[in-house]
């Protein structure tokens, strides 16, 4: 399982990532050219009542030594490595016309005297978080190896998952098997909390019980990934309990193949997110129409109404890195039409940025009832139907992609095929 991130003598390239947050800012006004950015760690923060630290502790006694100057230096494409005392006065030395910092990091006090610099006024601040947002939203090829690394990982923990099913009893099983593969593939750390959902528990979008006994139960849905070296992977996966799914749970997962293999299909430097997100909708719309559960009008008049909501209420997909559900995408959560409120990124995607496309379809009972009862929706919806797939619960695909210029690389590789898990899981 090796990759280019795993070479001792590559370097994190944290000047390309500088130059990427200068190259913004003096793009939107040339005062910047003169100005320094000052930006700080998160503080270490203990834990409430408790002598451990959230999430991690610097105290060498208990923790062990930091990186010294010299490892930092190896370990990262920078120029200077200084200790905290060095600081306020290599900050004066500078002399900056400006020294830009966000709300949050506190500029040294013995700094901020000598350097005599004007204070970043509000502007300046959402200048620098703007920059900083949009600097991360491409991957140098140094990032792409450690996001392809975590899927490979990833991958891993996923096809354990599947090979483990029959000999499980709970979901809190599977998300154990799925973190000890994590852990000794060399990621310690999740990504995110992880979702097991079995049964019904599958429709809630971000479940995280993960104690449900798994028997009497048609499907499980892990949503789960690791992280390495601080980058993320997010990857879902629907799989049969039994090693075979069943008709309904199939037909389903048809549906939300052809969702997933449609977006793929729109994918390249410049296409525009909303259109790949209406598409998903559009041939969830066809395949539920085809299955009955959908009735009484065409896709564009179900479309219009956005009745499909009730099935796929949330984003198609959203850009990855450094987080789970990274920055820079500029979501309006305010938007006044729930099938687009809920999309993590909005306009043309960018090359080299990395996107998840997970579309699925969901029967979620507390989501999808209203609109059994509003007058705008319910005649597009057969409720006999409808009443053959609530234990199907919810499907959902989702894998991490590399745009490209004329189109995509999948970063993922968990199986995902219906033939592929049912044969891995009967094995």
């Amino acid at each position: 399982m090796a990759s280019a991130a795993d070479n001792s003598s590559d370097k994190y390239p944290a000047k390309a990532h500088a130059a990427k947050v200068a190259a913004h800012l003096t793009s939107l006004d040339t005062v910047y050219r003169s100005a320094t950015i000052y930006i700080e760690a998160q503080k270490t923060r203990l834990l409430e009542d408790n002598d451990e630290a959230e999430p991690f502790s610097d105290d060498v006694i208990w923790s062990g030594l930091p990186l010294s100057p010299s490892e930092a230096l190896t370990k990262y494409d920078v120029d200077a490595v200084l200790t905290t005392s060095d600081l306020p006065s290599h900050l004066a030395s500078l002399s900056p016309a400006k020294l830009l910092h966000l709300d949050n990091h506190d500029i040294p006090a013995a700094a901020s005297s000598a350097a005599h610099h004007p204070a970043p006024t509000p502007e300046d601040k959402q200048a620098l978080r703007n920059a900083l947002e949009t600097s991360r939203i491409t991957k140098t090829p140094y990032e792409i190896a450690l996001l392809r690394h975590a899927n490979e990982i990833t991958t891993a923990a996923h096809t354990a998952v599947l090979r483990s099913l029959k000999h499980k009893h709970n979901e809190r099983e599977l998300e154990a098997v799925f973190t000890e593969r994590c852990i000794a593939l060399g990621a310690p750390k999740q990504a995110y909390h992880g979702i097991f959902g079995s049964g019904t528990n599958a429709a809630t979008l971000h479940y995280v019980h993960n104690d449900k006994a798994l028997g009497g139960k048609l499907n499980v849905l892990v949503d789960a990934a690791a992280e390495y070296r601080c980058y993320c992977a997010d990857v879902t996966r629907t799989m049969p309990l039994s090693g075979e799914f069943t008709r309904e749970s199939r037909e389903v997962y048809g549906v939300v193949e052809r969702m997933q293999g449609e977006c793929l299909g729109m994918l390249r430097a410049g296409v525009l997110w909303e259109d790949v997100h209406v598409r998903a909708h559009e041939v969830a719309i066809e395949g539920l129409l085809s299955l009955g559960i959908l009735k009484g009008g065409s896709v564009g008049e179900i479309f219009e109404r956005g009745t499909s909501v009730a099935f796929f209420p949330h984003g198609l997909g959203h850009y990855l890195g450094m987080d789970t559900h990274d920055v820079g995408g500029n979501p309006n959560y305010a938007d006044k039409d729930k099938m687009f409120r809920y999309l993590r990124v909005r306009g043309k995607l960018p090359k080299d940025c990395v996107i998840t496309v997970e579309p699925g379809v969901y029967f979620c009972r507390f989501i999808v009832e209203p609109y059994l009862k509003d007058e705008k929706h319910k005649g597009f919806i057969d409720e006999g139907v409808l009443n053959k797939y609530w234990d199907v619960g919810g499907v959902r695909i989702e894998d991490d992609i590399l745009v490209t210029e004329d189109g995509y690389e999948n970063l993922t590789t968990a199986p995902k095929t219906v033939e592929d898990m049912e044969r891995i899981i009967r094995s």
